[in-house]
């Protein structure tokens, strides 16, 4: 995978990078390892839980996950 962008599907992400989920779950964006069902793309979990920095989040993913 070159980079992770909003558009990737949580699952998918998940998969590729498990310790994706500790640090959505820090974020406060999904509870994976709890048992909430997840579905959609990175921007929509980020929307649902009404936080407005995106780019912030996917930034901070890219630089913590792809290092």
């Amino acid at each position: 995978m070159n980079k992770i962008d909003a558009e990737i599907m949580v699952e998918d992400l998940v998969e590729e990078f498990p310790k994706a989920a500790g640090y959505l779950m820090e974020e406060g964006i999904v509870c994976i390892q709890c048992g909430e069902p997840v579905w959609g793309t990175l921007r929509e979990a980020i929307e649902r839980k009404g936080i407005p920095d995106i780019e912030g989040i996917v930034s901070r993913l890219n630089s913590k996950l792809m290092s």
